[in-house]
């Protein structure tokens, strides 16, 4: 827990969680250190978001290939809940892997696993309800473009690598990098999100969707321009501005 300031620790607590707290630096950073400072004793570790449900053919998938030790981590398709329903929107991201076979790239935002191993497909979906409704969706955006803004500011990386003819994750990690430069950006990508990745076939909600996540990029760039203006970075928590919870194991 990063010092969160709503009902986080009481909820894990109550359900028996081992909980422990850690001022927040970064996402990647602070994965890293859960994997490498943490006791975790399991043969494998999974990554899983409170607002993420696994499927029972997932489930399945999952019972059935653990024990093949063929594999060191998998891949699993994430599909996107938005206002309230099921979007035809997927990304392919790896959330399981052997104890100790993986690391996190090292940044603020966009952290992705890196694994060292044979990699494996699953079938079956994890649901993402990405958030209740939109007055959450916007809070948490307006978080993750203030960071984005301020690592381009400080001209620090995306991810590890940012590669146009690399792989699917470092060249999207490229595109956003340099997405600024591209004439009718904005245009583009409303088309990728709403053509490309298949929003059109959820109605209404998919334009929507696509419109808002084409906003989400003019913000970043928005953001990124002011700090050049004038200079500074806002001064907002971007995360964790609660209390120590002495219930709990605290790493600070």
């Amino acid at each position: 827990d990063s010092y969160s300031k709503d009902d986080t620790i009481d909820i894990a607590l109550n359900y028996g969680i081992n909980t422990v707290q850690r001022r927040f630096r970064g996402f990647g950073d602070q994965w890293n250190f859960a994997l490498n400072e943490l006791p975790i004793q399991s043969p494998w570790v999974m990554k899983l978001d409170p607002d993420e449900r696994l499927t029972e053919e997932l489930k399945n998938n999952i019972s059935q290939m653990i024990n093949n030790n063929q594999y060191d981590a998998f891949c699993i398709k994430r599909r996107l809940w938005f206002m309230g329903r099921q979007m035809p929107v997927y990304q392919k991201l790896i959330r399981i892997w052997r104890n100790g076979s993986c690391r996190f790239s090292n940044v603020a935002v966009n952290e992705h696993p890196i694994i060292d191993g044979i990699v494996k497909y699953l079938t079956g979906n994890l649901e993402h309800h990405d958030s209740p409704n939109l007055d959450h969706w916007l809070e948490k955006q307006n978080r993750y473009t203030t960071s984005e803004a301020i690592i381009a500011y400080q001209n620090k990386p995306l991810s590890d690598k940012e590669i146009l003819f690399g792989t699917s994750l470092q060249r999207r990690m490229w595109l956003k990098k340099n997405f600024y430069k591209f004439p009718f950006r904005y245009f583009f990508l409303f088309l990728y999100h709403f053509l490309y990745q298949g929003a059109y076939r959820a109605g209404r909600a998919g334009y929507v969707w696509s419109r808002l996540r084409t906003d989400v990029m003019r913000l970043v760039d928005y953001k990124y321009m002011e700090m050049k203006i004038t200079n500074a970075i806002p001064s907002k928590h971007l995360y964790g501005s609660g209390e120590q919870d002495k219930r709990v194991i605290n790493y600070d």
